[in-house]
């Protein structure tokens, strides 16, 4: 028999060969290429919270829905935003890689937003501009959803991994690129918001269509610069076949002596750089998956559903790791929900007057913006090296220890802004405005501002461990896939706050007032985000349980380098 052909040599998978290429030494890849890519993510989200910032004053006050409604039609459009690009992911993956499919996701980009900006002009009458506006919101979705998962890890795929100095500054990459879109949505909610409530909505919606044209010119003219990948297969079909070995082969036994342990040692110059996964013992039923029977001795080409790589068996096992860790995460995307909904409906009804210069109500997000341009420079530049003395962390603390971080402060937050309401709400009653919603309650927005920074000191420790937890513990061929699973924690937490909402609303209107409702001054959004709060509180006791236990990925060429790294 053919050793090369025999499930006896050490297999690895061919396709991952045909498509993963060396990156050369040349003026290709890195910070030179990184640039053109941060500066598109920097307009996609000025275009983008442009225009999510000040949706719900959209829905309310031009489309004339009540603020329930209008508070989930926002969150089902950002959830269903955040969920497509997992689609998006799976044909970077396995059809058109992750260039191609930016490329293309962009140009529908801008035909959504020009649609848009058409939509809200006075040229479409009142009847249909509803409905025109939804498709033109959706058809932004389906530009999202191949833009979000590919951007990111495209950009830090411009980072060698053979290289220690690179892998470090790939981690500092991570809050550089945080900040950078933090910077062009504080830009948004600052001028373009105001433009929208104080000029018109066509003005303000066309400064975002011009953004994303420009962002589309600036990628494609660095385009000579890119490290390219092409489509690498697809993940789920690799995923399959783990669980399909795995479950055919549940009956076989293993014994130390067998040709297992042969096989279990993947032939390491066929592998990839820094793909060679380490065994582990968490997962166990899926080792089955790559046990040699008898029909893989005398088959003469191993059957990729009922053999499986060592590697293989264990990227499956990295994704198992990580859902307990993502599901942990949904509570703390309910608590950022709430900046641009029911934070914006609060401000609304406070003095923003400064001298004669009135301030936006959604103009308020800035102070997250902020918060987070003041935080991750102090954290990238003064507390990792700082930490790392203490730790011998090339991270400072580890990627869970930040996002564990983020989670607690959420916590804070809920607790703050429960507070501030029920002071909003007291003078409301004070003054006998609580059946005149559309009063400005004797009240300073500056209130709002702590529960606003709180939020964003919160998403500088836990979106950003997020983000690198869910790239750098992905399997290579499934980074997008892992952009596309970052993405759905604020998606699905956007439909979980929708539930939440109902679930309050339905219990709430048995007691009497609903704490949820268009008057929000004989609402209770204090006693809201107090619940939320204790949800939040049991979601990080589990979060925490979770994290005790997790194996973090080991890759047997990084392990011996592992002391240099941190000297």
């Amino acid at each position: 028999m053919d050793q090369s052909r025999s499930p006896k040599g050490h297999h690895h998978d061919e396709d991952t060969e045909k498509n993963l290429s060396s990156p050369t030494k040349s003026s290709r890849g890195g910070w030179s290429a990184a640039i053109f890519i941060i500066f598109v993510e920097i307009a996609e989200r000025f275009v983008y919270y442009g225009l999510a910032g000040n949706l719900i004053t959209y829905l309310t006050n031009e489309l004339h829905e009540p603020v329930p409604t209008a508070a989930k039609n926002v969150n089902t459009w950002g959830g269903v935003s955040a969920l497509l690009p997992i689609l998006g992911a799976f044909i970077a993956d396995s059809y058109l890689g992750r260039f191609n499919t930016i490329l293309v996701s962009s140009i529908i980009y801008c035909m959504a937003m020009s649609l848009l900006t058409v939509t809200v002009s006075s040229v479409i009458p009142l009847h249909l501009r509803k409905s025109i506006f939804f498709v033109a919101l959706y058809l932004l979705s389906v530009g999202l959803s191949g833009h979000k998962p590919c951007v990111q890890t495209f950009a830090a795929d411009q980072f060698s991994e053979e290289s220690a100095e690179e892998r470090k500054a790939k981690s500092s990459f991570f809050n550089w690129w945080y900040l950078g879109i933090v910077v062009g949505g504080s830009t948004a909610v600052l001028v373009v918001v105001y433009i929208q409530d104080n000029v018109s909505w066509t003005a303000g919606f066309g400064i975002l269509t011009v953004s994303i044209v420009v962002a589309l010119i600036i990628f494609l003219l660095g385009t000579k610069k890119y490290l390219k990948q092409g489509p690498l297969g697809s993940p789920f079909t690799k995923v399959a076949q783990v669980f399909v070995a795995a479950v055919k082969k549940r009956h076989t036994k293993v014994s130390p002596g067998d040709d297992l342990g042969q096989y279990l040692r993947d032939d390491k110059s066929q592998q990839q750089p820094h793909t060679a996964l380490v065994h582990t013992n968490q997962f166990r039923f899926l080792d089955k998956a790559m046990v040699i029977d008898h029909l893989d001795v005398s088959s003469g080409t191993r059957n990729p559903w009922r053999l499986c790589s060592l590697t293989q068996v264990e990227q499956v096992k990295l994704l198992l790791r990580l859902l307990p860790v993502w599901m942990c995460c949904l509570m703390f995307a309910v608590v950022q929900s709430f900046v641009q909904t029911f934070f914006t409906k609060q401000g609304s009804t406070m003095i923003r007057s400064i001298g004669s210069l009135k301030l936006p109500q959604a103009s308020l997000q800035v102070f997250l913006g902020l918060t987070i341009m003041i935080t991750i420079p102090i954290y990238d530049r003064i507390f990792v090296p700082l930490a790392r003395k203490f730790t011998r962390h090339s991270s400072g603390i580890t990627i869970l220890q930040r996002i564990g971080t983020g989670l607690l402060i959420s916590i804070i937050s809920m607790v703050v802004a429960g507070v501030v309401e029920a002071k909003r709400v007291r003078i409301a009653r004070d003054h006998n405005l609580l059946d005149n919603p559309q009063a400005i309650v004797p009240m300073t927005v500056w209130w709002l501002i702590p529960q606003y920074m709180i939020c964003g000191l919160s998403d500088a420790f836990a979106f950003v461990g997020i983000q690198e937890l869910f790239y750098d513990q992905m399997p290579e061929a499934m980074r997008s896939l892992g952009a596309a699973f970052y993405l759905s924690v604020a998606g699905v937490g956007l439909f979980v706050s929708s539930g939440i909402i109902t679930l309050v609303q339905v219990i709430s209107s048995k007691g009497g007032e609903k704490w949820i409702g268009n008057n929000i001054n004989r609402a209770h959004l204090d006693y809201f985000y107090w619940v939320i709060a204790g949800l939040s509180a049991l979601n990080f006791c589990l979060y925490l349980w979770i994290s005790s236990g997790f194996v973090y990925k080991k890759i047997e060429a990084d392990e011996c380098n592992m002391e240099k790294e941190l000297n």
